[in-house]
C-alpha cells in the first residue's frame, strides 16, 4: 500500500511550474506588505505629509532625551507648542509613574503633554497616543519621535476640515522607556485617563517598514472593521495580536487598556538593530514608515472622530489578513468551523488514498509521527546556527540577535528547513509512501489549527486554511478526470495559500525577535515545507514499481546525497556571505557596552563592561574579571573591570526616616547633576511607595527576586534634585545591606574618557554610558 495521491505527465515541467508559482506568490505578497510613498512639503493641506512632520522631528529628535534630561524638557517645550499653535487645549500633567516586575519597584518624575480638541457633539473621547521620551543610548527618532511628529502633523491636517464629532486627546506621554510610566501615571492621576474611550497607540521598533497593526483589545469586530475601511494601505494581521497577547512586552497600550481604553496598536518593526540605538536616528529613519505611521493616524483619527463610538463595543474578535494585498476578514464564529473542516478534509483524503489502497493506516500513523522529526530538526539548526555565529563572532550576543544585515544568515536557515523537510520526505519516501506523507503532513497543519482555535483564535488561519485547501485541492486532483493542468492547479491551492500566509509570517518574525530566537522562524518555515511537499513528488524519479536490487536504498541514495551536498554547500556561502556583508562599520556598527563605577564611601573606582568579548576601545579601559573590588550589590551577571580614576562627585545619601515592624522609610538623594537614582537591598521587598513632594507618589507591589544580583531593585528615573521619599516593606531581619546608585548620562566627566569610534554605539542595557556613583549602608534594629 505505497503510492501517489495523483500523478501528472510531464512531472518536471509541472514541478517547475508549481515551483516558480510559488516563488511569486511569495514575492508578491512581500511587496503587497510594502509601506508608502513620502509625500512632500507641498502635498495638499488635507493630507499627511512626511516631509512637514519631519520638520517637526528635527527640532526634537536630534540627541537622546530620556526621562528627567534637559533634551527632555525641551522638546516638552516645544512640542507643548506646537499643539497649542495648532488651537489644542494643552496642559502639562506631573505627576510620578511607577511600574514592576520581579524583584523590581520602577518609579519616575513624568512630564506628560495632554492636548484637547473639544468635538462638536462627542459620543466619547479619541486618544492618540505615543511617548517623547527616548532611550538613553540614542535620539530616537524612530522610538517614538516618528509617532510624536505624526500627531503633530495630523492635528495640522485635522485643522484644515471641519470640527469633528467626537473629543480628541492627544497624549504625549514621558518614562515609556523606563516602564510605561507616563502612560500609568496619566490612567492613575488624570480625569481623561479615567474617562476611558477609543486608543491609537504609536511605537516602532526598528526604523523602516509598513505600519502594522500588531495588538487590538479583546472584542475588536468593529475595531478592525474601522481599520479595514478607513485606511488605504492597512498592514497586520491577527496572528500578530494572539502571539503579542502572550508575550511579557509592554506598550504604552497595555496601561491605557488596563483602565479601560479599547483601542489598536501600531508600529513599525523592520532594521530592528538600531533600535534603542544612536542609530535610531533621523538619517536613518524611512521617511516611507513616516507616511505610513501618519497615514494611518490620520485616517483613523477621521474615521472615529465622526463615528459613534457608543457601537464600536463587540463581544468577539475577527480574524483578519492580507492576501495578496487583499484584506480578508472573518469573525470569530467561523474560526472553529474552519479547523474542524480543514480536520475532517484532511481526514476524508486519508479515507480516499485508503479506499485506493495508496497508503495503510500504520504508514499513515507512522507519517504523521514522523513529521514532528524536520519540525525539530528545523529548530535545532536554526539555534545551533546562532550559537556557531557568537562563537565565531561575540559581538553579536550583546545584539540579541538584531543583526544589520541578516539576511544571508536568514536565507541560510531558511535552506537549512527545505533540507529537514526534503531529508524527511526522501528518506520515508519509499518505506511510507508519497501520499501518506502528504497526509501525514496535513495533519499537522491541520492539528494546529485546531489547537490555535482553542488557545489563540486569530492564529488559526495560518494553519487551518492550508490543510483545509490543501486537502480539498489534492482530492480534486486525486478525483478529477480532467487535464493534467487541471490536476496540478488543483494540488497547488494548499501550497499557494500556505505561500501567501507563512513565509510573511516567518519575516515578521525574523524582524521582531532577530536570529537569537530563529528558532521560532525555522519552525514556521518548517510548517511551510509540510504545506508544500506534494511538489516534492514532481522533481522525483517515478520509482515506485520498478525491481530494484535495494528499493529502500539506491533510489533515496541517489537524490538525497546530492541534495543534501548542495544545501550544506549553499548554507555554508550564505553564512560565509553574512559574515562579509554583516561585518562592522560606521554605516553598521558595533554595540559596546561600558560604564563608570566610583565607590563614594572609598573613593575607589572601575570601568565596568558587560561585553563578552569586548572590542578594542574598550579593552583599553577593562581588563580582567575581578567584580571583588566593585561596590557591594552593584554586579549584576559576568562583568569586565579595569581601574578608573576618581572623579568630584559627593554622590548619593539615604537617610533612615524610619525602620520598624519590616517598613523602611527612607529619603534619599541622587547627588549633584545625577538624572536617575537605583537602591539596591540584600533582602526582598513586598510593596514600595516613592513621594517626590508636590509631584505626588505612586506605589507598586513587588514580587519575586532579581536574578544575578542582589534580590531587590528600586530605581526612581528623572529624580528631583532635593530627593525622594521611599517607603518599602521588607522582612525584619537583624541587618539589611543596601546600595545606593546615583547615576548620571555620559562618560565625558572622566579624566582621560576618548569617546567610542563611529564603529562603535552604546549597548542597550540600562548602566550604559553611565557614572554610576555608588554609597553603601547597613541598616540594623529600629531607627
Amino acid at each position: 500500500m505505497i503510492g501517489k495521491l495523483f500523478d501528472v505527465p510531464r512531472r518536471l515541467p509541472a514541478g517547475l511550474a508549481a515551483l516558480l508559482t510559488l516563488m511569486a506568490v511569495i514575492m508578491l505578497s512581500a511587496m503587497a506588505d510594502s509601506t508608502m510613498q513620502p509625500l512632500p512639503a507641498s502635498a495638499p493641506s488635507a493630507r499627511f505629509s512626511a516631509e512637514r512632520a519631519l520638520a517637526h522631528l528635527k527640532e526634537f529628535a536630534a540627541e537622546p532625551r530620556p526621562i528627567g534630561s534637559p533634551a527632555s524638557g525641551r522638546a516638552r517645550d516645544y512640542l507643548a507648542r506646537q499643539l497649542r499653535a495648532a488651537g489644542l487645549q494643552v496642559e502639562i500633567q506631573r505627576s510620578v509613574g511607577a511600574w514592576s516586575s520581579a524583584g523590581l519597584a520602577a518609579f519616575g518624575q513624568v512630564d506628560n503633554i495632554v492636548g484637547r480638541l473639544p468635538g462638536t457633539g462627542s459620543t466619547g473621547t479619541v486618544l492618540i497616543a505615543a511617548h517623547y521620551d527616548s532611550a538613553a543610548m540614542g535620539p530616537g527618532a524612530s522610538d517614538d519621535g516618528a509617532a510624536v511628529a505624526a500627531m503633530i502633523e495630523t492635528v495640522r491636517a485635522l485643522r484644515t476640515g471641519p470640527g469633528m464629532r467626537n473629543d480628541i486627546v492627544l497624549l504625549m506621554s514621558d518614562g515609556e522607556e523606563d516602564g510605561v510610566l507616563g502612560a500609568e501615571a496619566f490612567v492613575r492621576d488624570h480625569p481623561l485617563g479615567k474617562a476611558g474611550g477609543v486608543l491609537l497607540n504609536w511605537e516602532a521598533r526598528g526604523v523602516s517598514g509598513p505600519s502594522l497593526m500588531f495588538e487590538t483589545t479583546a472584542g475588536n469586530s468593529h475595531l478592525v472593521e474601522t481599520f479595514v475601511n478607513a485606511v488605504p494601505a492597512p498592514r497586520g494581521h491577527s496572528a500578530m495580536v494572539e502571539v503579542y497577547r502572550l508575550l511579557p512586552n509592554n506598550t504604552d497600550f497595555t496601561p491605557l487598556t488596563k483602565a479601560g481604553f479599547t483601542g489598536m496598536n501600531f508600529a513599525y518593526i523592520q532594521r530592528s538593530s538600531l533600535y534603542h540605538t544612536a542609530g535610531d536616528s533621523i538619517a536613518n529613519l524611512n521617511r516611507g514608515s513616516l507616511q505610513h505611521h501618519g497615514t494611518n493616524m490620520l485616517a483613523l483619527t477621521r474615521a472615529l472622530g465622526d463615528a459613534d463610538l457608543r457601537t464600536l463595543t463587540s463581544d468577539q474578535d475577527v480574524t483578519y489578513f492580507r492576501a495578496l494585498g487583499t484584506m480578508i476578514t472573518y469573525p470569530d464564529r467561523l474560526v472553529w468551523p474552519l479547523a474542524v473542516l480543514a480536520l475532517l478534509a484532511v481526514a476524508g483524503l486519508a479515507v480516499l488514498a485508503r479506499i485506493r489502497r495508496l497508503l495503510s493506516l500504520p504508514r499513515l500513523i507512522a507519517a504523521a509521527v514522523s513529521a514532528v522529526v524536520p519540525l525539530v530538526l528545523s529548530v535545532a539548526l536554526a539555534q545551533g546556527l546562532w550559537e556557531l555565529l557568537v562563537a565565531w563572532r561575540p559581538a553579536y550576543d550583546l545584539m540579541g540577535g538584531l543583526l544589520h544585515r541578516p539576511r544571508p544568515y536568514q536565507a541560510a536557515i531558511a535552506v537549512l528547513c527545505a533540507l529537514a523537510v526534503l531529508g524527511w520526505y526522501l528518506v520515508l519516501r519509499r518505506r511510507l509512501g508519497p501520499a501518506a506523507l502528504t497526509v501525514g503532513a496535513l495533519t499537522w497543519l491541520a492539528g494546529l489549527g485546531v489547537l490555535c482555535a482553542q488557545v489563540a483564535p486569530g492564529a488559526s488561519f495560518l494553519f487551518a486554511l492550508p490543510a483545509l485547501l490543501g486537502a480539498l485541492g489534492c482530492l480534486a486532483a486525486a478525483l478529477s478526470r480532467g487535464p493534467a493542468w487541471a490536476r496540478a492547479a488543483a494540488a497547488l491551492l494548499g501550497p499557494v495559500t500556505a505561500a501567501m500566509l507563512l513565509p510573511s509570517l516567518a519575516g515578521d518574525v525574523f524582524d521582531g525577535m532577530g536570529l537569537a530566537l530563529g528558532g521560532v522562524s525555522a519552525l514556521i518555515l518548517a510548517l511551510f515545507g509540510l504545506a508544500v511537499v506534494p511538489i516534492a513528488e514532481l522533481f522525483l524519479p517515478d520509482s515506485a514499481t520498478r525491481r530494484l536490487p535495494d528499493p529502500a536504498a539506491r533510489p533515496k541514495r541517489a537524490v538525497l546525497l546530492p541534495v543534501s551536498l548542495a544545501a550544506l554547500l549553499l548554507t555554508t556561502g550564505l553564512i560565509a556571505t553574512g559574515l562579509v556583508a554583516d561585518d562592522f562599520d560606521a554605516s553598521q556598527p558595533q554595540r559596546t557596552h561600558l560604564a563608570y563605577v566610583m565607590n563614594a564611601d572609598t573613593r575607589t573606582a572601575h570601568w565596568v563592561s558587560a561585553d563578552t568579548d569586548p572590542p578594542q576601545w574598550t579593552r583599553q579601559y577593562v581588563t580582567g574579571h575581578d567584580t571583588t573590588t566593585l561596590p557591594t550589590g552593584y554586579a549584576r551577571g559576568t562583568l569586565w573591570t579595569g581601574p578608573a580614576p576618581a572623579i568630584a562627585a559627593d554622590g548619593p545619601r539615604a537617610t533612615v526616616l524610619a525602620h520598624r515592624e519590616g517598613t523602611l522609610k527612607l529619603h534619599v538623594t541622587a547627588g549633584k547633576g545625577a538624572r536617575s537614582l537605583t537602591l539596591r537591598l540584600d533582602q526582598p521587598i513586598s510593596h514600595t511607595t516613592a513621594s517626590a513632594g508636590r509631584f505626588g507618589s505612586a506605589s507598586v507591589p513587588v514580587t519575586g527576586t532579581r536574578a544575578g544580583t542582589w534580590p531587590s531593585e528600586i530605581r526612581f528615573r528623572g529624580i528631583p534634585a532635593q530627593g525622594v521619599q521611599i517607603t518599602l516593606r521588607v522582612p525584619e531581619a537583624d541587618r539589611i545591606r543596601l546600595t545606593v546608585i546615583g547615576e548620571t548620562d555620559g562618560l565625558t566627566a572622566v579624566p582621560g574618557f576618548v569617546p567610542r569610534p563611529p564603529h562603535l554605539v552604546a549597548a542597550t542595557r540600562e548602566d550604559g554610558g553611565l557614572i554610576a556613583v555608588t554609597r553603601g549602608y547597613t541598616l540594623t534594629g529600629d531607627a
